[in-house]
């Protein structure tokens, strides 16, 4: 089993009822304008999808019911954010007999692993499981850097396929693409550098705001992989106030409201996260709501641009 990885991942949202419960007909909503956008895959559970509050039996219903909605068309991905690596070899192994097609896998959550840890930590993983695996580094947040060196212990394990680059250096692509060439595919995952990256040979985009601008995203990649880079970047110089939401520790918070001011979603998060109010809601409705005002009129795409697929 592989993923070709080219193509948008959302990272989607989970969406709640106000008294707290997974708001399935919500998430069914936005997912349904993913799939219509044209994305190439789906994460399910991640940062973004506020895995660190959801249950075990939350994420299964979620996973389930992504797949089910997908189908055969794309690939989902859940995503595996532990403390302890037996917990994160229990959930590869539920993931794939939930359906999911794929992992997103974080290093040890909680615990600034050193380089034999960490390398020990997705070897342990990746063996377990013959899921395609993306890993992701993102040194920012989560304070462990994927160098090189590490990525050539890794690459013995053909499930470890991809990488979400979250590292907000664009020059790691290069770096990557020379000493690897294509065996580990590049996803960016930071919104604001997303078209340069791709640029720089990135094949996917591992997206936060497409949650709310699923056409955009796409549309963002599509131009890009077909040379016509103008058009991207103008639709990119609109997007960029709104991607920069997903650079905020408040990214959730944010897209969320995005998403509920374009229809998808709503803005109910799960505590300790709290919803926006007074200026700082005000603030960001002011960039949604600036944008949507001056929203493009989106160019014909090209009708094929290698989309992931499962083989």
């Amino acid at each position: 089993m592989s993923i070709s990885w080219n193509g948008v991942f959302p990272a989607l949202t989970t969406q709640f009822t106000p008294d707290d419960q997974l708001d399935l007909p919500m998430f069914g909503t936005n997912l349904d304008a993913q799939l219509e956008a044209g994305i190439h895959g789906v994460v399910v559970g991640g940062s973004l999808g506020e895995a660190s509050s959801l249950t075990l039996a939350e994420k299964e219903t979620l996973l389930k019911f992504s797949v089910e909605k997908a189908g055969a068309r794309i690939p989902v991905l859940l995503n595996i954010a532990e403390g302890s690596t037996a917990e994160a070899v229990k959930q590869a192994g539920l993931a794939g007999k939930w359906g999911a097609k794929g992992l997103m896998l974080l290093p040890p959550m909680r615990y600034k692993s050193d380089h034999r840890e960490t390398v020990t930590f997705f070897k342990t993983v990746a063996s377990s499981t013959d899921l395609p695996i993306m890993i992701y580094n993102n040194p920012v947040d989560y304070k462990i850097d994927m160098t090189s060196e590490m990525f050539e212990e890794l690459i013995g394990l053909p499930n470890i396929e991809a990488v979400k680059e979250s590292t907000r250096d664009v020059t790691n692509v290069t770096r990557m693409i020379n000493r690897f060439g294509d065996r580990i595919k590049i996803l960016c995952g930071v919104d604001t550098i997303a078209m340069e990256e791709l640029l720089m040979g990135a094949v996917g985009w591992v997206g936060g705001l497409a949650g709310a601008f699923p056409a955009e995203t796409v549309a963002i990649y599509k131009l890009v992989r077909a040379g016509r880079v103008e058009e991207a970047r103008t639709i990119f110089r609109w997007f960029l106030p709104l991607l920069e939401l997903d650079i905020h520790p408040k990214l959730v918070q944010y897209i969320k409201l995005a998403e509920m001011m374009t229809g998808l979603g709503t803005e109910h998060v799960r505590a300790p996260r709290l919803t926006l109010i007074g200026e700082e809601r005000e603030r960001v409705l002011k960039t949604i709501r600036e944008s949507l005002a001056k929203r493009p009129v989106l160019p014909a795409l090209p009708a094929h641009a290698e989309p992931a697929s499962v083989a």
